[in-house]
């Protein structure tokens, strides 16, 4: 989120010293491109991270149910054993 503001901030730097020739336009450009740049990398590493997390929670759920699973499938066997 941070990053998201700083970058934010750096276009509208970018935007106001545009105004003061053309070598700051184009120093305030790649700064803004650069800041740009750095918060999409910042918002795709999120997602990834977010994406990894909900699947292995997913998948340690699945892993606990197929195990509970199993345990009532052995008890169910042995009552019909003692029969």
């Amino acid at each position: 989120m941070r990053k998201i503001v700083l970058a934010a901030a750096a276009a509208g730097a970018a935007f106001a010293l545009s105004a003061c020739g053309e070598k700051a336009a184009d120093e305030a450009a790649a700064t803004a491109s650069d800041a740009a740049t750095d918060a999409a990398a910042t918002a795709s590493d999120a997602a990834t991270d977010a994406a990894s997390d909900a699947a292995t929670d997913a998948a340690a759920s699945a892993s606990g149910a197929a195990d509970a699973a199993a345990g009532a499938a052995s008890d169910a066997a042995a009552a019909e054993k003692k029969m």
